[in-house]
């Protein structure tokens, strides 16, 4: 049960903005109890079933992070989140195999609507009526690209984010290629928005590429609401290996060009035979050197907010928890 739930007031504008699991967690958690919410959502992914529908239709924009956005925000019947998340296995269904029907459906309305992608979003957000807005942070097709600081250069999200058959090297930094401009939409709600919730995700394949859109950081210095970041409680390898909160939050002002309002940091303890699986694939929990993020940032919120049912993820319910008092806070002084 959330605490602080009466600290949250319907009519709040709150806008999330990242992209894959973390904000799936998020968004599904905060459709409980918010009453205007936006989700904006990166548009850098470069693999599997999307970059099949990029490669095969001409798809400009990949399809999978708004999928499940718009799965998150559903307020249907569990059946089609299902539908919607579905994936045909690659051994027994040839052509389609790989493809998540979810990705199939929205391809096909956006070519009953003549190609155009946010009608298609509303259409599926009518099928699955959706608790928010689930917006595309650019309407433009470009491509990430990470420098590595021997001035290697890798392009595409799904190449940054698995380094398997190239060195793994510190990112020195990403940008996108060509530059693109931001959505309407995207701008408007992050410009009117009381919060925006940057996160939970992963640092330079999920949250950065929203800030490198032309437009997004200039509507977040220019949003008079509270900036809240939520920090990762793993380590990635190949994009983030050895990142101490503080890392996270540097990356984060560097492409934001301004200080967040808040950041949020796990300090929850994991179970040993959790970890050993994470350390096979050189992943460990990120350290909360609180000391040092303090100097970053005007209000610090650390506690347990993460799960390690299975897998090790924040807990959308405790980072709820950890928010709602600053909001609170925020909103005593505003009065």
């Amino acid at each position: 049960m959330i605490r602080h739930r009466s600290n949250l007031q319907v009519h709040d504008r709150i806008v999330t903005m990242g992209g894959g699991t973390g904000s799936f967690t998020m968004l599904s958690e905060l459709k409980k109890v918010a009453g205007n919410l936006s989700a904006i959502v990166t548009m850098s992914d470069s693999g599997g079933s999307s970059r099949r529908l990029i490669d095969e239709f001409g798809r400009p924009l990949p399809l999978g992070d708004l999928r499940q956005a718009l799965v998150a925000l559903s307020r249907s019947s569990r059946l089609w989140g299902d539908v919607f998340n579905y994936r045909f296995p690659d051994s027994e269904h040839g052509e389609l195999g790989g493809h998540s029907l979810g990705n199939l459906i929205l391809h096909s309305l956006q070519d009953l609507n003549d190609g155009d992608l946010l009608e298609a979003l509303e259409d599926a957000a009518e099928i699955l009526n959706t608790a928010g807005h689930v917006i595309p942070v650019t309407l433009k097709q470009s491509t990430l690209c990470a420098e590595l600081d021997n001035g290697t250069i890798v392009r595409g999200e799904s190449s940054i984010d698995r380094p398997a058959g190239r060195e793994v090297r510190p990112i020195e930094r990403v940008y996108l290629e060509p530059d693109v401009h931001a959505s309407v939409r995207a701008r408007k709600a992050l410009e009117r928005a009381d919060t925006v919730i940057i996160g939970p995700g992963d640092l330079y394949t999920s949250i950065i590429p929203c800030l490198l859109v032309g437009g997004i950081a200039e509507a977040i210095r220019s949003c008079e609401g509270e900036i809240i970041y939520v920090c990762n409680v793993m380590t990635k390898h190949g994009e983030t290996d050895d990142f101490r909160a503080s890392d996270f939050v540097r990356e984060v002002h560097t492409y934001l060009g301004r200080r967040v309002d808040t950041v949020l940091i796990s300090t929850s303890a994991y179970p040993e035979p959790l970890l050993e699986a994470y350390a096979r694939e050189q992943a460990f929990p990120v350290p909360a050197d609180l000391d040092a993020v303090r100097e970053l940032v005007p209000h610090v919120v650390a506690g347990h907010f993460s799960t390690t049912e299975r897998l090790i993820r924040h807990d959308a319910e405790r980072v709820l928890q950890g928010i709602w008092p600053v909001l609170a806070d925020e909103r005593s002084h505003s009065d």
